[in-house]
């Protein structure tokens, strides 16, 4: 890392993006914006390509052409955390890879982040590994039902996922994953989702935006509001916790960390409880709305960090709710833009496929 902070990227210099979806879209828009030029890597072509000033198509397991995409870049960093940890090292022998590897390694693998946070001291769902049918039937005695059986890499919006209910087979729920290593979670009877998105700067330099809230349906985002309607208490421990993380992993980048409210009503109680879920590192679906909502985005947030300029401001313009597109939805194109109040974003895919983000349309509710 030495080397790297004697050689900052400067205007004109071209940044190198692993993934070719909307995630490396938007960063590759926010680079241009910034005066920085975009080289997405991929496997598959995706709107990424679009935007960006090069691109190459090519296996992640291909480490001739991982070292040219790196000797064509300053920097390199990633729109996805399932970035496989050998090309990670391949990219990293050659150019400073950011967010750092060992955060990508501590995030990829479910059981790992949990063993992580809960060395943090940080409250997570309770959890157990699983990898085989034994074991997920030790792993619900102790648990209880219902709980839910993840894989411990490669799961998002639902996928890779099974709930354990009253009378379920095992073996059929634990075949339903493909019967990969696994971990069990308990539910958590949570009131809200809420996330909060926040950037570290190559100094150690911390910003975070409100934390927002988020609504889901058929396990992918559907809906976020910044600010949350959480007490302003439980909002500052949800942003120190997640600079605890940060600071833990040495992170450069921005970051979501995604948790629980769990709310305890008793006699003489009443508080907020976080629970963390899950951290993705990399700018978020629940971050989408900083492009038009406050001064800095998350994505030129992103960039200025891994390039080792001043962080932006996270000021927000106003109560704000983003809502996603998913699939024929974003066939509302003309009514959304008939909307003055609507900022529309299509991502540039040729299909709409059920349960596919096609865009997002953002909007400011109240001042």
């Amino acid at each position: 890392m030495s080397a790297w902070v004697q050689t900052p990227v400067i205007p004109g210099a071209t940044i190198g993006i692993l993934g070719s979806g909307q995630l490396g879209r938007m960063l590759a828009l926010a680079a241009a914006r910034l005066g920085l030029k975009a080289h997405i890597y991929a496997p598959d072509p995706g709107p990424g390509f679009d935007v960006a000033a090069r691109h190459t198509l090519g296996a992640y397991e291909d480490e001739a052409a991982l070292a040219a995409f790196a000797e064509s870049v300053a920097v390199v960093t990633y729109e996805f955390e399932n970035v496989p940890a050998q090309s990670a090292a391949v990219l990293a022998a050659r150019r400073a890879v950011l967010p750092p590897p060992p955060a990508l390694a501590a995030t990829q693998d479910r059981l790992v982040e949990k063993e992580f946070l809960r060395g943090l001291g940080i409250p997570t769902a309770p959890f157990l590994p699983v990898d085989d049918a034994g074991a997920l039937a030790r792993a619900v005695a102790q648990l209880g039902r219902p709980s839910i059986l993840k894989t411990r890499c490669f799961g998002y919006d639902g996928k890779g996922q099974a709930m354990v209910r009253e009378g379920a087979d095992l073996a059929a729920v634990y075949r339903s994953i493909g019967g990969h290593p696994a971990i069990l979670e308990g539910v958590v009877p949570f009131a809200r989702e809420v996330s909060v998105i926040a950037a570290r700067g190559l100094d150690g330099s911390f910003a975070a935006w409100d934390v927002c809230e988020n609504e889901h349906e058929n396990h992918i985002l559907s809906l976020t509001r910044a600010p949350a309607r959480i007490r302003p208490e439980t909002a500052a421990a949800a942003v120190a916790m997640t600079q605890k993380i940060m600071d833990a992993l040495a992170y450069v980048g921005v970051i979501a960390v995604e948790m629980f409210v769990v709310e305890e009503t008793e006699p003489g109680v009443d508080k907020e409880i976080l629970v963390v879920n899950e951290i993705a590192p990399r700018v978020h679906n629940s971050g989408h709305w900083t492009i038009d909502a406050a001064v800095t985005s998350q994505f030129e947030q992103h960039v200025r960090a891994i390039c080792g300029w001043p962080l932006g401001s996270t000021r927000r313009y106003g109560e704000v709710e983003m809502r996603n597109l998913i699939g024929e939805e974003a066939n509302r194109w003309r009514d959304i833009l008939g909307d003055s109040g609507a900022a529309l974003h299509l991502y540039g895919k040729h299909e709409a496929r059920p349960g596919r983000k096609m865009g997002h349309v953002t909007r400011i509710v109240g001042r």
